[in-house]
């Protein structure tokens, strides 16, 4: 009898990169997805550890699938990704019920974990350190026409706030043939989209050593190759680090045609003494010199960023500098967070009296998505008449067709929600999270 098997997925595009390998080794075995848990033999959680309403999202669905596990002995729960390796032991303490615990690095066992489990009861395997590169894993993607592409695991630097060196480990770049063998067998398979994955993806290639040679590969060198691969026609990378965003990365990007206009750069906060106090290596004159530098080598580039609000010690003052900045940087789109403690971090042995009052991140957290909504629409409005390219994603809301331009804006269009396919779209209308466009004939047919 065929098994099958469910799969949630729950953080970062690093995590939906993990997850596709996981279905990938799944199915490999025989099993075939489903989406009613009544029905499923393996349930994996692949989970996410960054904010603190993580662990609640967890334990939340572990509750759910106790009663369906007492009504069907052969289910398997298991729990992957980021939370099953900091929390280890803890669990399978909290939720008996969970048969395999599976960290960042040892996703080639899972297929052995569980066999194992069934044998001979829960199983836990969260290794320090990877043996095999994620990528070189079976991938099961939702997608024909998108892949992620892994280039590095890990990250070197030490954020006070955050926990992925505790549970992705020091970087590790994949040598940069192996990434442009994965990437030249994606375009054959049709894909025409890839993006480049990596805690920290312009310091990729740092802690490769070159045979014979006193050189080690560079961001922008990896970004010129995967511009050469034939049948590729979007490139886009995330996460870099404001610091690393060096000239030459710039000039890569700005070389080479199928790169995307659109970069992911993480302010974090507009103040000085509040990025001092995170251990991030710039100040906000600084951070806004870089962009500026950026915009004029690539004038269409279209800005995303990070802001944390309420990080401990801040104060009024504080976050004024902050919604200065982000007045100033005008970002095409701000991913903001109140701040969450996460044991093991730097930032958590912050006495308790430092933290900012709930109420007061809450209301801080609200005027900088006032400010933020006002700067996205007038970017977005800065489109409307213009012919945008769009790769259509499939379906979006009211029955329309949903794509993304270039510098990743969602848009909303009358026309053939076939993903995959290039269409010209004229834009007619802006909204803060999306623009609204009319379709003309498909791109570059």
């Amino acid at each position: 009898m065929t098994r099958r098997y469910l799969l949630r997925t729950f953080g970062c595009q690093m995590n939906e990169h993990d997850s596709e390998r996981i279905a990938g080794l799944l199915s490999a075995e025989g099993m075939v997805p489903t989406e009613e848990a009544e029905r499923a033999e393996i349930v994996v959680l692949n989970t996410c550890a960054v904010r603190e309403n993580a662990d609640n999202r967890l334990y939340g669905h572990l509750g759910h699938l106790r009663p369906l596990k007492e009504r069907n002995p052969r289910m398997r729960v298991v729990v992957a990704g980021c939370l099953a390796q900091k929390d280890r032991g803890l669990i399978q303490r909290r939720a008996p019920w969970v048969d395999v615990v599976i960290g960042t690095h040892a996703l080639p066992a899972l297929l052995d974990l569980i066999r194992r489990a069934e044998e001979e009861g829960p199983q836990m395997d969260v290794r320090e350190f990877t043996e095999v590169f994620p990528s070189a894993l079976p991938a099961r993607r939702e997608v024909a026409h998108h892949a992620w592409v892994s280039i590095a695991v890990g990250c070197d630097n030490r954020c006070t706030f955050c926990i992925v060196p505790l549970v992705r480990g020091p970087q590790l770049s994949r040598p940069i043939g192996d990434v442009l063998a994965e990437v030249q067998g994606l375009a054959r398979r049709g894909v025409v989209e890839v993006t480049l994955l990596g805690q920290n993806v312009n310091t990729y290639g740092r802690d490769i050593t070159i045979p014979d040679s006193p050189r080690k590969p560079l961001f922008a060198e990896l970004l010129r190759a995967v511009n050469g691969v034939e049948g590729i026609r979007r490139i886009r990378f995330t996460s870099p680090h404001p610091h690393d965003f060096t000239p030459d990365v710039i000039d890569a990007m700005a070389g080479s045609e199928k790169v995307c206009e659109h970069i992911h750069f993480p302010l974090q906060s507009g103040s000085d003494r509040v990025l001092r106090a995170m251990n991030r290596s710039y100040r906000s004159a600084r951070y806004l010199s870089w962009l500026e530098r950026i915009r004029g080598a690539i004038p269409e580039v279209a800005v995303s960023t990070d802001v944390i609000v309420g990080f401990p010690g801040e104060t009024e003052e504080d976050f004024r500098a902050t919604l200065d900045v982000v007045a100033e940087a005008r970002f095409d789109q701000a991913y903001t967070f109140q701040y969450s403690p996460r044991p093991g971090t730097a930032a958590f042995q912050v006495p308790p009296e430092e933290h900012v009052p709930k109420q007061v991140v809450q209301e801080r957290f609200d005027r900088l998505l006032t400010l933020q909504e006002e700067i996205s629409l007038g970017r977005n409005r800065e489109l409307v008449g213009r012919t945008v390219e769009v790769l259509v994603e499939g379906e979006g809301r009211k029955g329309r067709a949903q794509g993304r331009t270039r510098g990743n804006k969602v848009v909303h269009f009358d026309g053939e929600p076939a993903p995959g396919r290039f269409v010209e779209v004229e834009v007619v209308a802006a909204h803060p999270h999306h623009l609204s466009g009319a379709a003309h004939q498909p791109a570059g047919v």
